[in-house]
Formats: structure tokens, C-alpha cells, sequence
């Protein structure tokens, strides 16, 4: 199976504005999807890392992207194609809340 990356963004307003039923059920469909073995999570502060040529780490507390949306939550999937992983993404909240879902296939180049 391959792995996928998917990074879900939201805001509270567009959650809040669909239906609580609907809400709900995408929490199921993302307690489902952790049963089956996906990591999800919610995204914390994020720290930009530089460390060019080597000479020296410099970070700062920020988002290096920018997007109309906040991102909500990461999580890490397998699906048999990138077909199935939009389909098992496109009911959990993100998707459903007036949000959007990225799915992005994982390279892996090593395992250890």
C-alpha cells in the first residue's frame, strides 16, 4: 500500500457553520480512519529550520506557506492509489467543514 500526507485546513467559523450532524459524522469517518492505522493530528506552532551551507541553525516561529484557510491537521495514510486516498479524506471534518483537504503521495527513501 503507499503512504499519503494529507494536511487538512479549516477555520472555527466554517466548522461552526455546518450542520452538527454532518460534524459529527466526520469525526466518526476520522476515528474510523485511525482504527484502520492512519496517524491524524492537530497542528501545532510551527518553527521555520534554516541551515545553509551548514553554516549555523537559525529557526524562527512561523508558517513558511501562507494560505487563505489555517492548517487544522496533518495526517498520514495508506491507500492503495491516490484515488482512494482522496475518497477516504473527503468526509472528515476539514472536507466537509468548509475546509480543504491536500493529499500528497510519501516518497518514502529509506525506512528504518
Amino acid at each position: 500500500m503507499a503512504r499519503f500526507i494529507t494536511i487538512g485546513y479549516g477555520d472555527s467559523a466554517g466548522y461552526e457553520r455546518t450542520k452538527a450532524e454532518l460534524r459529527d459524522a466526520a469525526h466518526a469517518h476520522e476515528a474510523w480512519l485511525v482504527e484502520r492505522g492512519a496517524i491524524v493530528g492537530m497542528a501545532g506552532a510551527p518553527t521555520l529550520v534554516r541551515n545553509h551551507e551548514n553554516s549555523g541553525i537559525r529557526t524562527e516561529q512561523k508558517a513558511y506557506l501562507r494560505s487563505d484557510l489555517p492548517i487544522a491537521g496533518f495526517a498520514l495514510i495508506e491507500a492503495n492509489s491516490a484515488e482512494e486516498a482522496v475518497a477516504l479524506v473527503s468526509e472528515t471534518p476539514c472536507a466537509i467543514a468548509y475546509g480543504v483537504v491536500e493529499v500528497w503521495p510519501l516518497v518514502v527513501q529509506s525506512e528504518g
